[in-house]
């Protein structure tokens, strides 16, 4: 984590958690009482359960633990919104959060309101150890803007009518995008991971050595047309791609195209947060899962890359750039400029990589109730990368990893290819 001296002057922080704070109230503007207490499915999270839960991490980690004499704003709420931390004891049930009818959206904002004036008053006088906490809270609920955006995603996308959340301003459709290139990448030794200093999750560090055989990168991310070409020519009932998994998971589901694509008049349509269109040729394919992904990189004679193939391919680019959430129009990915070299490594999809979400050498989860953030989901799930249109921009980092289980897809997932030289 960041010493003391690396954070900005308390002022600078106090601006920086209001922001991230009216960030998520903003992308919940447009829900009414009802749209916020949906839970489409028991992997998704009410949209007032994110707005609840961020702020009950703020109440028990920096203001409980570190403000003498605060007094919870109901005690009650602490079993409704803690996730997943034993340490802080019981809890609601995860697949249940859609029936809290109450507390209403109202009163959780009021809740939000109680909490932000007490950190700020508080937060001139924070100790170190309170501060580290802080920026845990405000990349904490960051994820949890995304995880918002794509559950209200999910929840609009079980209505019959297909409602958006924001209407898509009209525009002419892009062009195709130009062929598949790739970029050549030497084998070498390389070191991924974060460096010391600075803010990162524990699950980025230690900074490590990794040895890389010469490989391929795709110079861009799998753009619709080109799973359309994976549809036409069988991908979804050929089980020769398919992981045994994965091929289970397709015929136990029905899985014929990605989430929310579905067919009208002969064409291929996609639910988005801006509504039903037809499937935009160049656009990234997104919501695809990991079986998915690794079924469509064999039909395409490549594979997914590693980890560490891509944080040392991106390590050059700019974090902040790329087809984010604070980009014009609607959230939804988008085809990139015209650009030589490794295009879109940041925003647009989350790219699923071949790697495991594992410990690096020598991992040490946080100190306290915190350390369950990371560490003990560390089986069974893969890793992605890069950030998607819904990650708000600032919070990534090249060493940054995102992880879900494989058949997991309502995120906003995509891929790029990868080949051994």
């Amino acid at each position: 984590m960041a010493s003391q001296a690396q954070f900005p002057r308390s002022d600078l922080l106090v601006d920086r958690y209001r922001d991230v704070r009216a960030l998520s109230l903003g992308l919940a503007a447009p829900l009414s009482d009802a749209d916020a207490t949906i839970q489409p499915s028991p992997e998704a999270s009410p949209a007032k359960w994110h707005l609840a839960h961020t702020s009950w991490f703020f109440e028990t980690f920096v203001l409980r633990d570190h403000v003498p004499g605060h007094v919870p704003y109901d005690e009650r709420w602490a079993y409704l919104f803690n996730s997943y931390y034993e340490g802080e004891g019981e809890r609601h049930d995860r697949a249940s959060r859609g029936l809290l009818s109450r507390p209403s959206l109202d009163e959780i904002r009021a809740w939000r309101e109680h909490v932000d004036e007490a950190v700020s008053r508080a937060l001139p006088g924070l100790s170190p150890a309170a501060l580290d906490i802080l920026q845990i809270g405000l990349h904490h609920e960051q994820q949890h803007q995304e995880l918002m955006l794509t559950d209200m995603l999910a929840a609009f996308a079980a209505n019959p009518l297909r409602p958006a959340v924001w209407p898509r301003a009209p525009s002419a459709p892009a062009a195709a995008p130009s062929a598949l290139g790739g970029v050549q990448r030497p084998a070498g030794l390389y070191e991924i991971g974060a460096p010391p200093g600075g803010f990162a999750f524990d699950c980025e560090r230690p900074r490590h050595p990794v040895l890389l055989t010469a490989h391929e990168l795709a110079d861009r991310p799998v753009s619709n047309g080109e799973w359309l070409r994976f549809i036409e020519e069988g991908g979804y009932a050929n089980a020769a791609l398919w992981l045994a998994e994965g091929w289970d998971w397709v015929r136990a589901n029905g899985i014929v195209a990605p989430l929310y694509w579905e067919q009208g008049d002969g064409a291929w349509l996609r639910f988005g947060l801006d509504g039903l269109h037809p499937v935009e040729l160049a656009d990234p394919v997104c919501h695809v899962s990991y079986y998915e992904a690794d079924a469509f990189a064999r039909w395409a004679g490549a594979r997914l890359p590693t980890e560490a193939e891509w944080e040392a391919a991106a390590g050059g680019a700019d974090p902040a750039s790329g087809n984010q959430l604070d980009s014009p129009g609607a959230v939804r990915p988008r085809p990139g400029p015209p650009a030589r070299g490794l295009r879109q490594l940041y925003g647009d999809v989350w790219e699923w990589c071949q790697s495991a979400y594992l410990p690096y050498p020598g991992f040490t989860p946080e100190a306290g109730t915190v350390g369950e953030y990371n560490g003990k989901f560390m089986v069974s799930q893969m890793v992605l990368r890069g950030g998607s249109c819904a990650t708000p921009r600032g919070h990534l980092r090249p060493s940054y990893r995102n992880f879900f289980y494989p058949w997991q897809r309502w995120q906003f997932c995509g891929l790029r290819l990868a080949r051994d030289c």
